[in-house]
């Protein structure tokens, strides 16, 4: 295990920025996720911290060692990509113990170290088929077992699980957090699926175009996001984001009345509310509307059941606002619907430079 620093490293290739000036201290043991849309830095970002790329500016710690200079192999690190590199006329054994024959270790080690790294992601019992004979998840068990056999100080994996079907994903992102809780090894992953970030990281690193947008845990990305970007490229569905003014301290849009941001006038600014802050009016019943709540008022664009709950999309002026109902909730398309929205689980946003308004400060 390690701490990985990085201080004010940048990419540039040319007149192409990838990677702004960044620094950040990732504990030992964290779990790190570098979450983004293709092409916002994020990979690149990684792939300094290997030495696959060398930073243009700034310096990487692991360890408390400077590794700038060092090959990827003297960085005591371990890679798993999104394509599984495993070798096609290997056995599983031999594909996981390749990391350490290459090292020189002897045969006594490395048997018993093989068989370990295969308990813990369940393949001792394909330790002698290839890898044409196994499914996507067990090959990228496989490759995750090659990582784990070395025992590096840092995991680093880009994309692991993008080639899997989405039930395939789910049963190996419990594999990844129960393997993190067991061996503790700091980690950095890359992935553009908010999901996976959610729920494996102990921080979230937010980026769009070569920048950070936001680093905090989980929880304070979803529900306190730092501006527009992470507000509307977190959740599912995404944040509803919707443009209006306050005066004196209500925010109004067509078919939009928000009361309690205390007696501030702003014009241009974005109302952000989560699906499951808007409360949906029963089928037939009253909405209640007292205290602080406003009030939403559109016509049903679309009623979507997911299983669990019901999502119900209404047209307000020219928003598209989404609401997250019980599973039981039903709405003709084309009718009239009113929700209640509370001023202190909304949130408010600069429409011209996108950051987050906090009126009370």
């Amino acid at each position: 295990m390690a701490r990985i620093e990085l201080l004010g490293i940048s990419k540039r290739w040319g007149d192409t920025t990838a990677v702004m000036p960044l620094t950040l201290d990732i504990g030992d043991g964290e779990f790190l996720v570098l979450l983004g849309p293709s092409g916002c830095g994020k990979t690149t970002t990684m792939r300094m911290v290997a030495g696959l790329e060398d930073p243009s500016a700034g310096e990487i710690r692991i360890g408390g060692r400077r590794v700038n200079e060092l090959e990827p192999k003297d960085r005591d690190v371990a890679m798993v990509f999104q394509s599984y590199g495993l070798y096609p006329h290997m056995t599983v054994r031999e594909n996981i113990a390749f990391p350490l024959k290459i090292r020189g270790r002897p045969q006594a080690e490395i048997a018993p170290a093989v068989a370990q790294a295969a308990a813990r992601v369940e393949l001792g019992d394909y330790l002698e088929s290839r890898p044409r004979e196994l499914s996507g998840g067990q090959r990228q068990r496989v490759a995750l077992a090659r990582a784990i056999v070395r025992q590096p100080a840092a995991f680093l994996m880009d994309e692991p699980l993008s080639n899997l079907d989405a039930k395939l994903r789910v049963s190996m992102r419990a594999h990844l957090k129960h393997l993190h809780h067991e061996l503790g090894v700091t980690t950095i992953y890359v992935t553009h699926d908010q999901i996976e970030a959610m729920t494996l990281a102990d921080r979230v690193v937010v980026m769009s175009r070569a920048q950070v947008q936001q680093i905090a845990t989980p929880e304070v990305i979803y529900n306190d996001p730092a501006n527009l970007f992470v507000a509307g490229f977190v959740g599912t569905p995404a944040m509803n984001l919707i443009d209006g003014e306050l005066r004196a301290g209500v925010f109004a849009a067509e078919g939009v009345r928000v009361p309690g941001f205390g007696h501030a006038d702003r014009r241009e600014v974005v109302l952000g509310v989560r699906a499951e802050d808007l409360q949906l009016q029963p089928p037939g019943g009253a909405l209640d509307c007292a205290g602080d709540s406003g009030r939403v008022v559109g016509r049903v664009f679309a009623v979507e059941l997911t299983g669990e709950s019901t999502l119900v999309t209404v047209q307000a002026g020219g928003a598209r606002i989404v609401a997250r109902g019980d599973k039981a909730f039903r709405a003709g398309v084309g009718s009239t619907l009113a929700m209640a929205a509370s001023a202190v689980r909304c949130h408010l946003f600069d429409r011209a430079s996108g950051e987050r308004l906090r009126l009370a400060d």
